[in-house]
């Protein structure tokens, strides 16, 4: 399995709610970083992150755009959308994943960009 298919897979895993996906994506001592300020240390943490966040929201939509890949690290970027303790919401960001030598997560950063553009300029 290539990296990529490693990252769609995860992806994918939210929007199907695969904690057994998961489990198998990330590192025992994996750091995630969230778009707006959480972050979790192991695969443990990351569980419990995933259960609790699947009990009260759905995942609508998570698009790849495009990946960029350089040796054991991978960008991805996305739109996400979610329903979330009855609030839709989406957002466009990217993902920094750096993968070890088994093909699994060791560090995640994710960066969040809005999806509603303006153009101040525009004549």
């Amino acid at each position: 399995m290539q990296r990529e298919d490693v990252i769609r897979r995860y992806f994918r895993a939210w929007i199907d709610n695969d904690i057994e996906i998961v489990k198998q994506t990330f590192s025992e001592n994996v750091t995630y970083s969230e778009c707006y300020g959480p972050e979790y240390h192991g695969i443990q943490q990351i569980i419990k992150w995933f259960t609790k966040w699947n009990n009260k929201g759905k995942v609508l939509e998570w698009t790849i755009k495009r990946v960029i890949q350089q040796n054991n690290t991978i960008v991805v970027e996305w739109y996400f959308k979610c329903d979330y303790a009855n609030n839709i919401d989406g957002f466009n960001g990217v993902t920094i994943a750096d993968f070890d030598d088994s093909m699994r997560i060791s560090k995640l950063c994710e960066f969040q960009s809005k999806a509603d553009h303006y153009y101040p300029y525009e004549e």
